[in-house]
């Protein structure tokens, strides 16, 4: 019984459902339904018997194993009514999409006018929206250059509060002046040295 109702239950979670029902879909709930009526039939049959029965006979087991039969028969057949109630919208709204999509096609065969302006109305659209992303990257690459053209004014003004400050401690100048003359003097040596070490690679080649 769980193996026929796994079975059923996947035709109501098919994604494309077929309009009408498949012969496979019609076994499968034709069995449960014969299942379901043969279990029916046998309990009725155990409960006259135990009716039938004297008490003594009867016990209190086989009463609680009627109940539980019964239970259970009354689940499985609930579950194919819901089963059926969801087969049955799944196939419903299928069929509605389907006609939807049948009649907006019909319409745009005999109105071509009309189709043709749905599709420039969806390139417009799409083109408008790639004009709000580049709008949106051309506003952030202003806004990037504008924090650089502010963090130079900043350094540029600490540049020139440091020589300010500088011009006013005496020997601050000289000192910076030996500092500049020391980085060229290191730089014209060390000039020398890489055109010394050229002529010397290129005359062992």
């Amino acid at each position: 019984t769980d193996i026929l109702f796994h079975t059923y239950s996947r035709f109501a979670s098919a994604p494309n459902i077929p309009p009408k029902p498949t012969e496979e879909e019609k076994n499968t709930e034709s069995q449960i339904q014969i299942l379901l009526e043969k279990r029916e039939f046998l309990i009725e049959e155990l409960a006259r018997l135990l009716t039938s029965t004297s008490p003594l006979t009867s016990s209190a087991l086989k009463q609680n194993n009627l109940t539980l039969h019964r239970s259970t028969l009354q689940e499985h057949t609930a579950t194919l009514t819901r089963l059926r109630s969801s087969i049955s919208e799944a196939r419903q709204r299928a069929n509605l999409l389907s006609n939807v999509r049948s009649d907006i096609s019909s319409y745009h065969s005999s109105n071509p006018e009309t189709a043709e302006a749905d599709y420039m109305l969806d390139e417009r659209s799409r083109l408008d929206r790639s004009h709000g992303v580049a709008d949106s990257v051309l506003s952030q690459a202003y806004a990037v250059n504008e924090q650089f053209g502010v963090q130079r004014e900043m350094l540029g003004n600490v540049q020139r509060r440091i020589v300010g400050a500088a011009g006013k401690v005496p020997g601050i100048n000289g000192l910076i002046g030996r500092i500049g003359a020391k980085k060229r003097r290191d730089g014209f040596i060390m000039a020398g040295f890489v055109a010394f070490c050229m002529l010397m690679f290129l005359y062992f080649m």
